[in-house]
């Protein structure tokens, strides 16, 4: 086992609260058995850890009132909880929450909370599916906890920003977020990653878990905004209870590497997810999605939306495999996987997959890859459209009908820019597809 942890993993023995130390024991225990992955892993096949062949410490402390005005984050009114280099910032969030709302950092959970937490983390993580998952456990010091009573409706998204701030060489963040939605509750949760300098090589190791009882509907935004040298491990494990609803919308802008491994497990009858994402890596930079669609239970949907614009040298990964068990009857599963290269040497390696043990299932999947279209871009160039405001346009326009069908407003006015911008490296472009 590579040691490039060995001063995280000492830290957070010391750290930790004492309820947590059986999760880092096992955490531990796990880690010690498990090799990492190369390029003869299946799963690792197309993407390189080389980015991870040096020792990372535990974050140093952050000074109170530490700068992020450089981090790019949507301004939301509901309750936020803002972490920066993994450590919470008090000072930074608004910790107001609605009635039927708990909203804690495991630090600061009660006897009862820590011991909901206890019982619950871990238990959407299906066995040998996110291998950097004990190291999270080992490491694990702080995390959130969001708990949603039943019945309840949540007007204003919960907002969880982590902020890397570069300030200190070779840090190693670990993310944990456990949410437990009730019978009949709803709500809209955020979570953002971005980074407000790239002096220093940062890994987040980040796992979060989503827990949706019968009936509950949670509609889901992961924003990956980090950029420069920036290695982020990822995963998101949900489990559906009958008759729920899960919407996710996921977003990677490219940094160094970031690998994310999302897995919905259909366990009650009735379960629906959807679940759209944009991955728009450039220059040299690394992106790899790996999703799996677990339906273990009959009449149960799911739809998968993801869309990459790959520039420059960068490299796009994306395995989704859709898993349809034997007594999962009346399944309706899709996916599609669209990818648009704007250099002749970008990449894409892209693999849908359809495992099926049923009969009686309507699924269907596919995958295409393509440069942009030279019809197109004549017909703008025609009628006086410099060309690269052309470029822009049509790159933008590949991604605009994922982006329009966002459900919240405030987000959908955070992104936009946000994207035009980066299509645009003369910002004076980004207008034309505002």
């Amino acid at each position: 086992m590579s040691d490039f942890m060995r001063e995280a993993l000492a830290a957070a023995a010391q750290r930790a609260p004492a309820w947590l130390e059986p999760v880092q024991a096992r955490g531990r225990n796990l880690w010690g058995k498990t090799t990492l992955p190369n390029r003869k892993t299946e799963a690792w096949k197309y993407t390189s850890l080389q980015a991870l062949q040096q020792p990372f410490s535990a974050p140093a402390p952050q000074a109170r009132g530490a700068a992020i005005s450089e981090a790019s984050l949507p301004q939301l009114d509901g309750p936020t909880l803002i972490f920066t280099d993994g450590q919470y910032r008090q000072d930074l969030s608004n910790t107001a929450v609605p009635s039927g709302l708990s909203l804690v950092r495991f630090g600061d959970a009660t006897a009862e909370q820590a011991a909901q937490i206890s019982a619950a983390l871990g238990t959407a993580v299906l066995p040998g599916r996110h291998v950097f998952s004990p190291l999270n456990d080992a490491t694990l010091v702080d995390g959130v906890f969001m708990a949603v009573a039943a019945d309840t409706q949540l007007e204003e998204p919960v907002h969880i920003a982590w902020l890397t701030t570069g300030q200190n060489e070779s840090t190693s963040i670990t993310q944990r977020l456990l949410v437990c939605m009730g019978p009949n509750s709803q709500a809209t949760l955020v979570e953002s990653f971005a980074n407000t300098a790239t002096g220093g090589t940062a890994f987040t190791n980040g796992l979060t878990e989503l827990l949706l009882d019968r009936g509950a509907h949670l509609s889901h935004y992961r924003l990956h905004l980090e950029q420069g040298d920036v290695v982020h491990i990822g995963g998101v494990h949900a489990r559906q209870g009958a008759d729920s609803q899960l919407h996710g919308f996921h977003l990677a802008l490219g940094s160094v590497l970031k690998r994310i491994d999302l897995v919905v497990d259909h366990q009650g009858s009735g379960a629906h997810c959807s679940m759209d994402g944009l991955y728009l890596p450039r220059g040299t930079e690394t992106v790899d999605y790996h999703t799996c669609m677990e339906h273990a239970v009959p009449h149960c949907t799911s739809r998968e939306r993801f869309r990459g614009i790959i520039a420059d040298e960068a490299t796009a990964i994306f395995n989704g495999r859709i898993h349809i068990h034997p007594e999962a009857q009346k399944t309706r599963a899709e996916l599609s996987n669209k990818n648009l290269l704007t250099s002749n040497k970008a990449e894409i390696n892209t693999k849908p997959e359809l495992e099926i043990y049923a009969d009686d299932v309507q699924c269907a999947h596919g995958a295409t890859v393509a440069q942009l279209d030279p019809l197109a871009l004549h017909y703008l160039r025609t009628r006086g459209v410099p060309r690269d405001e052309a470029e822009v346009m049509l790159s933008y326009g590949f991604i605009n009908e994922l982006v329009e069908e966002i459900g919240q407003p405030v987000i959908k006015a955070f992104l936009k820019p946000l994207l035009a911008k980066r299509f645009a490296h003369d910002a004076r472009l980004a207008r034309h597809i505002l």
